[in-house]
């Protein structure tokens, strides 16, 4: 396999060719030596936030194929002059004392700028009495209790003046300039029931009369800005207090309900249509600077601290107090856990404490890790549990596996159709030729990286692979026989083995029964008499099987097309064991890839080896590399310096077999997508996307790669699948109905492409042309959605 590597600043990428998934980030380092020419020791290696360390491999990091690790580069230390820096430090020390006394001689100086004022009353806190102590200036007296909003959140907490200041700018102006300048008023408050959180300095818009007066049922009215109880994490619970504006009011028989929008500080944001469920304890807003005294016992309750036992003294509860013991008591004796913030009594420990810890962390017996797993800065990762227990990890092989390309796993996924589609995959042309098995996963051909057959028990198989797997399969082209699945011990990490007991009609054999016309027969099997009402199985035929069968292709694996299975049966193979067999016959309107017909389509459509992409690029370094290894010095020069500064284009259309060296390959000529006139018409009549179907005609010529086009033009930005019931907004973008309703729900009627503001009141009618359109080129894609 390969990857990219590239460097932070993204300014160099080289691929680093001949990777196994057993690779050792060691080794990995040396190959990146010889691109970039940065010592080991300086390299820093990352994969999706994770730095890579020495000693691991790849397959540790779930590096895939032509995936990107980011390389940072150490700087390199400069050599220090022990003697010289001495001296720049008695240098430094000596500047340092001088610079000292000047700046305390300018300390002395006054400063211009920003000064605080405050009055006699002010200069020092005054304690918590309930006299009032006026300032001079401002809305609200020390001592006074007001509610006091909270900058993080947004909502109103009761708290008491304790201190009032106000700043000026003293700019050098004139004096009566300088009378008009703006004073700005700090309230110093502290909040009753948080007196841990001390002292905040607030402005006169954070601080107002305590609020007061209670309305009535009658009072309110739609537009009211009103002082409400409301929790945004549990809307049924008890919360905090905060602005509020009603936007509907309802009563019936049995209930009332009010429906407002809260407003979370000053910055504009708000929740909207929230339900308010404390109907009796809606508050009037006071206006600055109104009188009046709050009564008595007045005060408001906001959510329980504790959830569970909702603040009841006499419960025990878990959570608020002894996470043990669940008793509210000795709270002096309790430790709270740096990890989790559960509460402990010492002698509920297990073993019990006598004296409270020194150590400025505390971790409860749950939250402490141990110690033999934890990595410390500079060590190794840790062996995984699930890793050594694999059978790789205890065998004696020195065989690297992890070169082969099943391992890679998929860099892309087919999204036309779903996985459990029955027929064809659209654009997808029989003849359709795949280096690797995990190319055809992910094409969507067949799924499975190894698997042969692509199925479900309860509904039937998909996809099936002759691969040569089995002794007893007979492939004569147009119908062939299969073996099904099972019957052989795979266990000790085995890819396969010798038959060693019966099969059953179970699970894949089951899959590919329930395909054949006819009711399953779990004993003896069953023949269909109109085969051809089966359901469609895709058949992939692989290069391995070329040793049994002439139909098979010299090279990777080929889309043959649909079959459908006649009749299945068990009977008893080579081995001797019971086997489950099916015979399959072609059923599919285009010509077979291995006749005259199916090979002139082959050669009409362009359908070459398809490569992952970086392939071709290893496959010439690996060339290079043999080449100059097997050629003299002086030829080597000579061939490098022919071939420097050349770029070698691979295209899927170019027919290279039959190209002489030295000669650039010719493009054959691809036969045109022909559109139905049904097809024609439905284009004709999508208006609205007239200039997005001109763009992609001119993609006709691509032949199959057409449907490939189609699909990246109607991609819906927001769940990056075809578009399913299209929206096809005003300015021109098209996105499924669900999609844009799931955008709207969120209070965002802007269009997900563009943000054109469309209106809260857009209407999402459905493009019903290009519905029907989509559904020709992509028939069932649309299933499950």
């Amino acid at each position: 396999m390969w990857i990219q590597v590239r460097t932070m600043d993204g300014r160099e990428t080289h691929q680093v060719d001949s990777l196994s998934k057993l690779t050792k980030v060691d080794d990995l380092r040396l190959k990146i030596t010889e691109l970039f020419k940065v010592e080991p020791e300086r390299q820093r290696l990352f994969y999706r936030g994770k730095q890579m360390e020495d000693g691991h491999t790849i397959f540790d990091y779930n590096v895939g194929l032509n995936d990107i690790v980011q390389l940072l580069v150490r700087q390199k230390m400069p050599a220090v002059d022990v003697i010289k820096s001495k001296d720049k430090e008695a240098e430094l020390s000596d500047s340092d004392s001088g610079c000292g006394s000047t700046q305390s001689e300018s300390d002395k100086g006054s400063t211009h700028g920003e000064v605080e004022v405050q009055t006699a009353a002010s200069t020092s806190a005054p304690t918590n009495t309930s006299e009032l102590v006026d300032a001079g200036f401002g809305f609200y007296k020390i001592n006074e209790l007001v509610d006091a909003r909270d900058l993080n959140m947004g909502a109103w907490f009761e708290a008491q003046v304790v201190n009032v200041t106000k700043t000026t700018k003293t700019p050098k102006v004139e004096a009566a300039e300088a009378q008009s300048a703006e004073e700005e008023i700090l309230y110093h408050v502290k909040y009753e029931d948080y007196p841990e959180n001390g002292v905040i300095q607030l402005l006169s818009k954070d601080v107002r009369p305590r609020a007061r007066t209670v309305y009535q049922w009658h009072q309110l009215e739609p537009g009211m800005i009103i002082m409400v109880n409301y929790n945004p994490d549990d809307p049924k619970e008890r919360g905090y207090w905060y602005d509020a504006e009603i936007q509907r009011k309802r009563e019936t028989r049995t209930m009332r309900e009010i429906y407002a929008k809260i407003i979370l500080g000053d910055a504009g944001d708000s929740l909207n249509d929230c339900r308010i469920m404390f109907l009796t304890e809606i508050y009037k807003i006071e206006e600055p600077g109104s009188l009046g005294d709050t009564p008595a016992g007045s005060e408001r309750s906001n959510g329980p601290e504790c959830k569970h036992c909702k603040d009841d003294l006499k419960k025990n509860c878990q959570w608020c107090n002894c996470h043990i013991c669940g008793i509210k008591q000795d709270p002096d004796k309790q430790l709270l856990c740096d990890e989790c913030d559960m509460a402990f009594h010492t002698y509920c420990l297990n073993p019990p404490l006598t004296t409270i810890p020194e150590d400025e962390d505390w971790y409860c017996p749950g939250c402490r890790n141990d110690a033999s797993e934890v990595v410390l800065a500079g060590e190794k990762l840790k062996e995984s549990k699930k890793k050594s227990k694999m059978a790789s990890a205890s065998s004696s092989s020195q065989r690297d596996w992890g070169k082969g390309m099943a391992c890679v796993g998929r860099t892309k996924q087919c999204t036309i159709v779903p996985s459990n589609h029955y027929g064809p995959i659209p654009g997808v042309p029989v003849g359709s030729l795949w280096k690797f098995r995990v190319q055809v996963s992910e094409s969507g051909v067949h799924r499975p990286h190894v698997a042969g057959i692509h199925g479900r028990s309860n509904d039937g198989a998909y996809s099936l692979v002759l691969a040569g797997g089995y002794e007893d399969d007979v492939d004569d082209g147009n119908e062939f026989t299969y073996t099904g699945s099972g019957g052989r011990d795979l266990s000790g990490n085995k890819r396969t083995a010798e038959q060693s007991c019966d099969q059953t009609l179970t699970h894949m054999n089951r899959a590919v029964a329930l395909n054949c016309n006819v009711p399953v027969n779990d004993k003896n099997g069953a023949e269909s008499k109109s085969w051809k009402q089966g359901k469609p199985v895709r058949v992939v035929r692989s290069c391995k099987g070329r040793k049994h069968s002439k139909y098979s292709p010299e090279e990777g694996n080929r889309y043959d097309g649909i079959y459908k299975v006649a009749k299945y049966w068990p009977a008893k193979g080579k081995s001797g064991f019971l086997v489950w067999r099916y015979l399959l016959r072609r059923d599919d309107e285009e010509p077979a890839p291995w006749t005259r017909d199916g090979k002139e389509r082959i050669k009409k459509l362009g359908l070459t080896m398809q490569y992952p992409a970086g392939y071709q690029k290893e496959k010439e370094n690996k060339n290079e590399v043999e080449e100059e290894a097997a050629t003299p010095s002086k030829t080597k020069r000579k061939r490098k310096s022919q071939s420097s500064g050349i770029d070698f284009i691979f295209s899927l259309n170019a027919d290279t077999s039959k190209t002489p060296p030295g000669k650039t390959p010719k493009k054959s000529k691809v036969e045109v997508y022909k559109l139905t006139q049904e097809q024609k018409s439905l284009i004709k009549n999508d208006k609205p996307n007239k200039k997005v179907w001109d763009e992609a005609m001119e993609s006709l010529s691509l032949g199959p790669k057409f449907l490939n086009k189609v699909e990246e033009i109607f991609l819906c930005i927001c769940c990056q699948e075809v578009v399913y019931q299209p929206v096809t907004t005003e300015c021109q973008h098209n996105v499924c109905r669900e999609c844009l309703q799931r955008s709207f729900r969120a209070d965002v009627s802007t269009c997900p492409a563009c943000r054109h503001d469309l209106g809260k009141n857009y209407p999402m009618t459905v493009n019903k042309s290009l519905q029907d359109i989509l559904h020709q080129f992509f028939p069932g894609y649309s299933s499950g959605r």
